[in-house]
């Protein structure tokens, strides 16, 4: 792979436009090869490493994850026959950049390569600025992240009372320290048979590795080797500076609502707590914190692979620059770069492994091999059995389907008497699976093309590293539940059509029942198969649907209602599974529920509860963010509900008065819902962008695929307006087909819907070159100096 591509194969998205532009600076070196022959020599650019080992403790004072760092300074570059670098400062900013003087502009073609050398220092000045911006956000994030490790390990000894609950028993003596009291928080007994003791003791076994790498030694310290060994210890133990307690009386508890009832609690009191030093809140604030290690490990790594690719570019760059003018330019500019900010900066190396050496011994309990994992997710790697499965499913489904298809013909169950009743009881049942695995067809489908065209859905969802789902995956479960759902139709076919099976009348009933008890059996299932993250992932974010409010709105919640606003009809399919198996004659395919007012009163609820949760969601968002765009979006979804119970009257009783208020309201819906899809969900129809009536941006090449969508997505808006047009279809069509192939179209629109919207939010998050997500930290400063 040529290293262009592999470049940008190795981008962080979100922050593209920051890196070089390897690519543009190739094209100004294509038109200084009409002058210069060609030429090889180029040395390598290469990364200083620092290292740094520190030993801590779960009860010694914090360190801290940033100390004053002795950086390399730039120094000012040496001139030679091809360049001369320097750094100057810009007027009106505080910040400086790097300019290359060429010295043979009098040269043939001299004046191509001046503008290749204003071109690489406009690139390099880029990145050394955008360097520096996020080293400065990691260098202050982990400032925070000390603070709130100073609050957890205090938090800790006050809960595990290591310095109270033992005076007077046997153990070792810390209050003296070379004629000093110990500090009022420190310990004065450890209680060696206590295992919550264990830590302290190790750390006195440390206190000599300390001392020797902060450059102090324990007062006292035994300069004989006849000492005894209990000499030794206590002379270590000297050394020991235990973690103060003070910081406990400036500190107040995040409390994350995590339940509808603790929601409902932030709204009547603080959303702050003071301290009663539980176990439950020292287990919060621990899994907090150590979500926000990981995700700030994350981030130190993206920002070392920032740099090292750069450093790689601009080396490539100049050696393809060697190479075409026969110079050695090269040497000198990686002089400076080497020796400039971007190149002789080590704090993140070094913070690097200040997190990896606290998060392996506060949070894994000194097990390198553990923390390093956690720290370190695997990229998951593709398996043989998922695309061996995967056929194997396809292909039974293809059988299955052959298989109906001529057991229809054989026994002309379309000129069956009993085909009426059929469609009417039967084929609802079977339907709701087909709507699912439908929609689960167009996922995959998504996740495909968002792979396809580098848009970060993970990071969009916020799924955890490594459990994300691929299309193979999502295709897997497709093909899997198609297996089942089909065989379940077939079976129940030939029991139906067998004289053999009749007897067994109600067994057949209970086919589609037994089917659904199996799909929800391993939806909830709480062992560690069919991936479970995922599954409980979807659970939990449809709880949030399902309690809107209550909750946070996040972006995988509210994603997902608007997916489950295109199952209206699966949600309908749902009612009448109870229905049928509950209140109608199932053993004699016969029900009485259309008849019913409480299920016609259901029949409009159901439809509008996905329409409901967005409502909701969007005046939780209203409320939070006081942005003005959410109330109107939740305009958008009230005049959708309006046209529901619209259509959903003029179907349960049919006439003119009802027909015209459904035609009214769906109309004032479908444009409303067309316009928010198009130019706020998609971002689209931008009169003066770059690309004329699309946006500014645009992952696909072809602007034709955007103009088909919109085009798509209208006529597919319009497929609603059927049922109050009154349209019936063909005549061998039946009722509840054209119902579900209405439905059909509505998830086909979605799954388009799906892929532009998704790539509108990663095109924003680029734009803020947002790569990283934000984990709330349990512990807060200030708050409480605000309130003192």
């Amino acid at each position: 792979m040529k290293f262009g591509k592999e470049f940008a194969s190795q981008m962080v998205q979100e922050w593209q436009e920051a890196y070089m532009n390897y690519n543009y600076l190739k094209t100004v070196l294509k038109d200084i090869i009409r002058f210069r022959p060609k030429n090889s020599s180029s040395p390598i650019a290469s990364t200083p490493r620092g290292s740094l080992k520190r030993r801590v403790s779960l009860y010694r004072a914090f360190s801290g994850l940033t100390n004053t760092y002795n950086c390399l300074k730039g120094s000012p570059t040496k001139e030679d026959e091809v360049i001369l670098v320097s750094a100057r400062q810009d007027s009106g900013s505080s910040e400086g950049c790097y300019q290359t003087m060429f010295l043979r502009s009098s040269e043939e073609g001299g004046e191509y390569e001046l503008v290749f050398f204003r071109r690489l220092d406009d690139e390099f000045n880029k990145v050394l600025k955008f360097y520096k911006a996020r080293v400065k956000d990691i260098v202050e994030e982990a400032e925070e992240l000390n603070k709130q490790m100073d609050a957890l390990i205090a938090l800790r000894i006050k809960v595990d009372n290591v310095a109270e609950g033992l005076r007077g028993t046997q153990g070792i003596d810390l209050a003296t320290n070379g004629g000093g009291s110990a500090p009022p928080s420190s310990s004065q007994f450890i209680d060696t048979r206590n295992p919550g003791n264990l830590e302290v003791i190790q750390e006195v076994e440390m206190s000599s590795d300390r001392n020797l790498e902060d450059g102090t030694v324990p007062a006292n310290e035994p300069n004989s080797s006849n000492h005894g060994k209990d000499d030794k210890m206590k002379a270590q133990i000297q050394g020991f500076r235990p973690a103060s307690l003070d910081v406990l009386d400036r500190i107040k508890l995040n409390v994350a609502p995590e339940t509808p009832v603790s929601s409902l609690k932030c709204v009547f009191m603080s959303s702050q707590s003071d301290l009663s030093f539980s176990k439950e809140e020292l287990r919060k604030a621990e899994e907090q914190i150590r979500q926000a290690f990981i995700e700030f490990y994350q981030k130190l790594r993206l920002v070392k692979s920032y740099c090292f690719l750069n450093l790689l570019a601009f080396s490539k760059i100049l050696k393809k620059y060697d190479k075409i003018t026969s110079r050695s330019a090269s040497k000198s500019y990686l002089e400076m770069v080497d020796k400039s900010y971007f190149g002789s900066s080590d704090e993140v190396n070094k913070l690097i492994e200040r997190v990896e050496a606290t998060f392996i011994k506060h949070f894994s309990n000194g097990n390198r091999r553990k923390g390093i994992n956690r720290l370190r997710p695997q990229a998951k790697r593709e398996k043989h059995k998922i695309t061996f499965f995967l056929g194997l499913f396809s292909g039974c489904s293809i059988a299955l389907v052959v298989a109906i298809i001529v057991l229809i013909q054989a026994r002309d169950i379309l000129q069956h008497e009993g085909r009426v009743q059929y469609m009417e009881n039967i084929f609802p049942l079977y339907s709701l699976f087909g709507f699912i695995i439908l929609h689960m067809l167009m996922y995959s489908g998504n996740i495909y093309f968002w792979r396809r065209f580098r848009v970060n859905y993970a990071f969009v969802f916020g799924f955890k590293q490594g459990t994300e789902l691929g299309y193979r995956e999502v295709l897997l479960l497709g093909s899997g539940l198609a297996v089942l759902t089909l065989a379940c139709v077939l079976s129940n076919l030939d029991m139906d059509m067998n004289p053999r099976t009749k007897s067994f009348k109600a067994f057949t009933e209970l086919v589609p029942l037994g089917l659904v008890i199996v799909v929800l059996l391993v939806i909830f299932c709480p062992f560690n198969v069919i991936y479970r993250s995922s599954r409980f992932f979807l659970i939990k974010c449809a709880w949030h649907c399902l309690c809107a409010p209550l909750f946070k709105v996040t972006l995988p919640d509210f994603f997902l209602a608007d997916e489950l606003t295109s199952q209206v009809q699966a949600f309908r399919n749902l009612e009448f599974y109870v229905c049928y198996y509950g209140w109608g004659d199932f053993k004699r395919r016969s029900n009485v529920c259309r008849e019913s007012k409480i299920f016609q009163i259901f029949y409009i609820i159901v439809a509008v509860v996905p329409y409901w949760a967005r409502l909701l969601q969007c005046l939780r968002r209203l409320f939070e963010e006081k942005d003005k765009m959410h109330a109107l979006n939740g305009l958008k979804y009230f005049s959708t509900i309006v046209a529901v119970v619209m259509r959903a009257g003029n179907d349960l009783n049919p006439g003119m008065t009802w027909q015209i208020m459904a035609a009214t309201s769906s109309g004032v819906a479908t444009v409303a819902n067309t316009y928010w899809d198009i130019v706020i969900d998609w971002g689209l129809m931008r009169r003066n962008s770059k690309n004329p009536w699309l946006r500014d941006k645009l992952l696909i090449s072809s602007k034709t695929v955007y103009f088909a969508a919109i085009v798509v997505n209208v006529i597919l808006r319009l497929a609603w307006m059927q049922s109050v047009l009154g349209f019936q279809g063909a005549p061998f069509l039946h009722r509840q087909a054209l119902i579900a192939i209405v439905a059909c179209l509505e998830i086909l629109r979605r799954g388009v819907w799906n892929f532009f919207r998704l790539e509108n939010e990663h095109l924003n998050n680029v734009g803020r070159y947002r790569a990283f997500k934000s984990v709330p930290l349990p512990f807060n400063y200030d708050d409480y100096n605000k309130n003192v």
